[in-house]
C-alpha cells in the first residue's frame, strides 16, 4: 500500500463562537444590508422633503403691505401680470418687468389682457422677450435689475412656483433683496390638495425641480443660460 496523505479537516469558523452571537455575514450580504439602509434613508429624507416643501408651499401668503423698489412678474398665466399690474399701479413699486413672454405676444396684447391703462403701460411696463425657463428668468431679471440700479424687488409667481423662482434669482445675483409676492394657486388652496390627483401631480412636478435645481446650483453641473439671444449666438 501507498503513502497516503490525510486531507486537512477545516474546522467551521462558526462552532467555535461563542453560543448566542450572530453567524458572521459575508461582505456581499453586508453591503446589500447597508445599501438598503442607504436606500430606506434618502427615500425617507425625500419623503419628509416633500412635506416640507408643501408645506411651505400651501402656507406661503403675500405680505400685508408689499414695497420694493420694483416689482418682476415671471410669466406662466394672465392671473400672475393682472396681480403684478395691480402691485404696480397701488405703488408697491416704481416699475414692472414681465419676463419670459413669448415673441409672438405684443404689449397691446398684454395690457388688453390685464386692462391696464395705456400710460402705465407706457411709463412704468417693461416686456422681456428673452427668458425660455426660469433659469432665463433669473437672468433677464438680474440684466434689467442691474441697468435700472434696483435693491430690492417683489417677485410675483405661483406659490408652487415660487421656491424653485427663488433658489435661481438668489443664484444668480446674491446681493439683491428678493421678496416673495405668491399668486395662490385655486387648487391648492384646500387643505386636502392631496386628494386632487392635478393638485399632487403639480406639486410633485415642481419638487423634483427644486431638487435638480439645487443639486444644479451646488455642484454648477448641467446649469445652462435660459436666454434666447445666448442660445442663438451659441449656435451660429
Amino acid at each position: 500500500m501507498g503513502d497516503t496523505t490525510p486531507n486537512p479537516i477545516h474546522q467551521d469558523p462558526e462552532l467555535g463562537r461563542p453560543v448566542g452571537l450572530p453567524p458572521r455575514r459575508g461582505p456581499i450580504r453586508r453591503l446589500l444590508r447597508w445599501g438598503g439602509f442607504g436606500c430606506l434613508l434618502v427615500i425617507a429624507l425625500v419623503f419628509g422633503g416633500f412635506l416640507r416643501f408643501a408645506d411651505s408651499v400651501t402656507t406661503l401668503r403675500p405680505p400685508a403691505e408689499p414695497k420694493a423698489d420694483a416689482i418682476v412678474v415671471l410669466t406662466g398665466g394672465y392671473q400672475r401680470i393682472d396681480q403684478a399690474v395691480e402691485l404696480l399701479q397701488k405703488g408697491a413699486g416704481k416699475r414692472l418687468l414681465i419676463s419670459g413672454v413669448h415673441p409672438t405676444t405684443t404689449p397691446a396684447q398684454i395690457r388688453r389682457m390685464t386692462q391696464g391703462s395705456a400710460d402705465l403701460f407706457s411709463c412704468c411696463v417693461d416686456i422681456g422677450y428673452d427668458a425660455i425657463d426660469t433659469i432665463g428668468n433669473a437672468e433677464e431679471a438680474s440684466n434689467w435689475i442691474h441697468a435700472k440700479g434696483y435693491r430690492s424687488v417683489l417677485i410675483v409667481t405661483n406659490n408652487y412656483h415660487m421656491p424653485r423662482s427663488l433658489a435661481e434669482l438668489s443664484y444668480v445675483d446674491p446681493d439683491i433683496e428678493f421678496i416673495a409676492y405668491p399668486v395662490v394657486n385655486s387648487d391648492l388652496k384646500s387643505s386636502n390638495w392631496f386628494t386632487d390627483p392635478n393638485a399632487m401631480r403639480v406639486m410633485l412636478a415642481e419638487y423634483a425641480k427644486v431638487l435638480l435645481a439645487g443639486a444644479r446650483n451646488i455642484t454648477g453641473f448641467g446649469r445652462h443660460t435660459g436666454l434666447r439671444s445666448a442660445n442663438a449666438s451659441g449656435q451660429q
